[in-house]
């Protein structure tokens, strides 16, 4: 009996720690970020000496600027993260803005560590995202949307979406993440374009194919439409 109890508090625990599992919470007012290329930390950076904190660490200008797609998929993102603004760090917390081209695209991606959710300014958009592998015998959903200027859609943490503009003209939007430092792994870019390759003979079987295809598709050149200022 007092066997079983243990293994009920452990799995309880683990399960506990799961649910409530997120960027670190602050223990004080702010935690702005000190850059060390010398150091890989767990979760979140070292701290600044409050005594050194500046306003520039709170402070990121510009992105009422558009950014470029002169690129393949016709999009850009440009991210403002930790990594732009030291003083998110342990907040929780980041934006970027997304330029399309007439007809761009910002492919099918996750943010492993981040909800987003996203406001149309400019422009009408196709989004969408797809749930997780469902019970046996049935197949992933698409929610799909096409939003206006003024629409919010919402995209949950670590699902696979898209968007796509399907005007005439350019689009603007712009994404909260609740992340500090969401990630962002592009599907087509992590499956074709890794270094070293993944196994022709594991992508002719997982996408159904001949190699053939999976040869052309590992010698495009594969593209990363976010910016990081």
């Amino acid at each position: 009996m007092a066997f079983r109890f243990h293994i009920a508090a452990a799995i309880l625990a683990l399960v506990f720690t799961i649910v409530h599992a997120s960027d670190p919470s602050p223990l004080q007012d702010f935690c702005v970020a000190v850059p060390d290329a010398n150091a890989v930390f767990v979760n979140g950076k070292i701290c600044k000496d409050p005594k050194l904190v500046e306003a520039e660490d709170f402070f990121f200008p510009g992105l009422n600027e558009p950014g470029s797609t002169s690129n393949p998929l016709g999009s850009n993102v440009t991210t403002v993260n930790v990594n732009q603004i030291p003083g998110l760090n342990t907040l929780g917390v980041s934006l970027a803005r997304i330029d399309f081209a007439p007809y761009g695209l910002n492919p099918p991606h996750t943010h492993p560590r981040a909800t987003e959710i996203l406001v149309v300014l400019e422009g009408t958009l196709l989004v969408g995202f797809v749930t997780s592998n469902p019970g046996m015998n049935m197949k992933n959903k698409l929610f799909t949307k096409v939003l206006n200027p003024g629409d919010v859609f919402l995209f949950p943490e670590g699902l696979i979406h898209f968007q796509f503009n399907k005007g005439h003209s350019n689009a603007v939007a712009f994404a909260g993440l609740s992340s500090q430092n969401p990630g962002v792994i592009t599907i087509a870019n992590a499956v074709f374009g890794s270094k070293p390759p993944i196994s022709r003979d594991v992508l002719t079987k997982a996408f159904q194919v001949d190699k053939n295809v999976v040869k052309y598709l590992q010698s495009q050149f594969w593209r990363d439409n976010h910016y990081y200022p």
